[in-house]
């Protein structure tokens, strides 16, 4: 861990900020590789990012406030402006309105453009926990005797453990698995896959993925001893499913 603030003269900047920025970049240039496997316009792969960055950023802040609603009537302008405080499951549903009024604009079939999308989000999410790592933005794990166990002495929000406790290092284990979620991705496109195919694997993928993050994550259990995040990764895993058994028109043929 380190300090999460660098500072420029009197310029503060975020690591968290600057992985962000490294995750849009890669997305960006995955998505347009993809749009044109895609016969769509590549230029209009960075335009669909941007938009579903915005959308994700005030879905992601717009589902902690529902989450915390007491703490953010406590201080509801400190909360909103405050860096930390982003729920991946927000920011998919924001994102996903944001890009499908995109598509919509555009003409763009939505399985189609989602399934030129789906290695693009799996790679953004990697490269951002590398941010949340290094930040301790909230979202390490439970204590752990393991001998990768880790200490958050820097940790920007919710840390309420003595400095030197270790726990699981749950944003690394995210990172491998959304990693290796792309590469699975990208080779089903290279050998080519019936339309929606991509998406619904990524759906499946990354939901189990975090389904099973999230049992050594801090996180409050509501129901059945599971998370909010695990029940809604359940619901993406049947609508994953669900495509992946009704997309089964003939394979397309590789594309290089």
């Amino acid at each position: 861990m380190i300090p999460d603030t660098l500072h420029i003269g009197p310029i503060p900047i975020h690591w968290f900020g600057i992985f962000l920025a490294l995750a849009l970049f890669a997305a960006g240039w995955s998505a347009s590789r993809e749009f044109a496997r895609e016969k769509l316009d590549s230029r209009l792969a960075w335009d669909v990012v941007l938009w579903g960055a915005i959308g994700g950023l005030i879905g992601a802040r717009l589902w902690v406030i529902v989450e915390t609603w007491p703490a953010f009537l406590d201080a509801p302008f400190s909360f909103i402006l405050s860096g930390g405080g982003l729920a991946w499951y927000g920011g998919f549903a924001g994102g996903a309105l944001a890009i499908t009024f995109f598509f919509n604009q555009h003409s763009i079939k939505w399985l189609a453009g989602a399934d030129a999308l789906a290695p693009a989000l799996a790679l953004g999410h990697a490269i951002g926990r590398i941010g949340c790592q290094v930040s301790g933005d909230g979202d390490w794990g439970s204590e752990t005797t393991l001998p990768w166990g880790m200490a958050y002495p820097y940790a920007v929000v919710g840390w309420d453990k003595p400095p030197g406790v270790r726990v699981h290092p749950t944003p690394i284990y995210e990172m491998l698995a959304y990693l290796a979620v792309f590469a699975i991705l990208m080779h089903m496109r290279r050998r080519g896959a019936a339309q929606g195919r991509v998406f619904g694997a990524y759906l499946v993928l990354a939901g189990t993925a975090r389904f099973l993050v999230e049992f050594v994550r801090v996180n409050p259990k509501v129901a059945l001893g599971l998370t909010v995040a695990q029940f809604t990764s359940v619901a993406l895993v049947v609508i994953g499913v669900i495509l992946l058994a009704t997309r089964r028109s003939p394979t397309l043929a590789p594309s290089a």
